[in-house]
Order: structure tokens, then C-alpha cells, then sequence
């Protein structure tokens, strides 16, 4: 019979030390991962050995997919791909709608004088875990240091925006969810730009807006996007769709609970997108420059974080 490891290392001690040992050594493990950047580059290589497991983890799930795929009726196929082509009618349209209006913004903005709206670079990624605590709205990503991933970059999926970057390792990342009841972010009502901020409640399907005025102009039904504020989302896109707004007479604000717009418990497929320096316009061509580059002109910091509280952007 072979002998029990804990047995043989606390042999001779007694059961109170011994936890005490443990306990104190758990703990200055946290205080040096918290405080210590060798502990977190150490964990960073670490994390290369759990990667491998994590996608092998990973291949049932992807199995079984590929699976299902193959056993879909062939007339419910045929009536998706009928309505994918009426649904991709109308988006033509609206896109060349949008162009139109696209061209128009841009004449206006050389007009003015103004500064030039640049698009996002975008990374798809895919998602490979998510974690198990119920109190904290986590996944990781197959994307890390090595794509370019920083911490605090904005993620999206085809909803919405999903949340925000928190950790990131050679290979993949983990990211926090607008959800999670620590996160944060700035919101504005599409309708009349009037801003709030929607903090996270810990329940996949639900946010509220904090401090909202008792006579602000918010609807259920309205529709909440980023404002940009902060620097640390683009603005312009969608959060949450308004659900609930109740008004009390004695209260000086209303509670306002709105949905999020990203599927956050069913997107597999994301989108990492990269915040660009946009550029200033000049009446020569030549002369644009970053704004950042202009005397006078602040560039966003981009250690400010979007959220009302500092737990916005804490991965732990």
C-alpha cells in the first residue's frame, strides 16, 4: 500500500499547523500576485501550460457542433438561406443608404474643418472558456499577446458589445462582461443622447442605469449606446435596449433596468476591436497629422477606465 502524500509531508506535525502553514501561504501568494508584476509575468508563462487543455477541453464541444450541423433538415436549411437572401435585400439597401449619408458626413466635416472619423481595426476571435464562478461574468478568448490584445480593448459580438479585455496572456485572453456586477460603462439614449452610466448586476439578461434623474426623458424601448466617453469604447455602439423604467413621486431618481443587446451567454465568434488615433484635417491634405500631435489638444489616457467605480476594469 503507498503512502498518502499529505500524510508524508505533515508527518510529525499537527493538523492546526499544518492549516496555518497553508493559510499563510496562500495568502502571501495573493498579496504577491496583487502587488508584484514577476507574479503576474510568471503566471503569464504558466498560463502556457494550461492553454493546450483548454483547447482540448474545447474539442467536444467543437464536435459536437460540427455534429449538429450536419444533421439539420435540408428544408429548414432551405428556408434559411430563403430568408437570409430577403434579410440581405434590405441591408443592401440600407447600406447604400448609409454610404450616401457616409459621403455626405465626410464633405461636411472637410467643410468645418473638424476631425475625421476613422474606422475601428477589428480581430475575430473565438471564444474557449468560460468561467465557472456564477459571481463573476468571465470568458477567454483565443486571442492574447502575440495578436496584439491589450488590456481594456472592447469586445464585441454580432449584438453588441460584450465587454472589455482584462487579462491577457500570450495566446489567449480573458475578458469581462458588461454583466459582471463589477463592470461598468458609459451609455447614452440613442433617441436624445441624454447619457448614464449601465452597471452590471450579475445576471446575464439584465443592467441598470445609474443616477438617472427622475425627469430625464428615457422610454422603455429605447436604445443604449456607447457614448465614448472615457476614451475606452468607440461610441456609437449598441449596449442594451431599455425594459423597465419606474418613476416614485418621493425618489429623486428613477430606476431604469434595460437589456443587453449582445447575446452574452450564447456568442461563440467575437470581434476584438482596436481603438484608432484619429487624425486632424488640414486645408492641405499633406499637413493631417494625429490629434494627439497638435499643442493644446489632450490625448485620451488610456488608463482611465469607463466605469463610475474602480472595479470596472479589475480582473480579479
Amino acid at each position: 500500500m503507498g503512502r498518502c502524500p499529505i500524510k508524508t509531508i505533515f508527518r510529525g506535525r499537527s493538523p492546526g499547523y499544518s492549516f496555518l502553514f497553508l493559510l499563510l501561504l496562500a495568502v502571501a501568494l495573493i498579496v504577491a500576485d496583487l502587488y508584484t508584476a514577476q507574479m503576474r509575468q510568471g503566471r503569464a508563462y504558466l498560463s502556457l501550460l494550461i492553454t493546450p487543455l483548454q483547447w482540448l477541453v474545447d474539442i467536444p464541444s467543437r464536435a459536437a457542433g460540427e455534429v449538429s450541423d450536419l444533421v439539420v433538415d435540408r428544408r429548414l436549411l432551405l428556408k434559411e438561406n430563403e430568408q437570409l437572401r430577403a434579410d440581405a435585400l434590405l441591408l443592401e439597401r440600407k447600406v447604400q443608404h448609409v454610404a450616401a449619408l457616409t459621403a455626405e458626413n465626410v464633405r461636411l466635416r472637410e467643410l468645418l474643418n473638424g476631425r475625421a472619423r476613422i474606422d475601428e481595426q477589428v480581430m475575430l476571435a473565438e471564444l474557449i472558456g468560460v468561467n465557472p464562478d456564477p459571481f463573476q461574468h468571465q470568458v477567454i478568448v483565443n486571442r492574447g499577446l502575440e495578436d496584439g490584445v491589450y488590456e481594456g480593448q472592447p469586445v464585441l459580438d454580432a449584438g453588441g458589445v460584450m465587454g472589455q479585455v482584462v487579462e491577457s496572456t500570450h495566446y489567449t485572453s480573458r475578458v469581462v462582461m458588461i454583466t459582471d456586477a463589477r463592470h461598468a460603462i458609459p451609455v447614452e439614449v440613442n433617441r436624445n443622447g441624454v447619457r448614464s452610466i449601465a452597471l452590471g448586476t450579475g445576471e446575464m439578461d439584465e443592467l441598470v442605469l445609474d443616477h438617472v434623474a427622475d425627469t430625464a426623458d428615457i422610454r422603455e424601448g429605447d436604445l443604449l449606446v456607447t457614448s465614448g466617453l472615457g476614451g475606452r469604447f468607440p461610441r456609437g455602439y449598441p449596449v442594451a435596449e431599455v425594459s423597465k423604467v419606474v418613476r416614485d413621486p418621493g425618489q429623486p431618481f428613477a430606476s431604469v433596468r434595460a437589456v443587453p443587446t449582445a447575446r452574452m451567454d450564447k456568442s461563440r465568434h467575437l470581434l476584438l476591436v482596436t481603438m484608432p488615433q484619429p487624425l486632424i484635417l488640414a486645408a492641405d491634405p499633406a499637413e493631417a497629422r494625429p490629434a494627439g500631435s497638435q499643442a493644446g489638444v489632450v490625448k485620451p489616457d488610456s488608463s482611465q477606465t469607463d466605469a463610475a467605480r474602480p472595479e470596472a476594469t479589475d480582473g480579479h
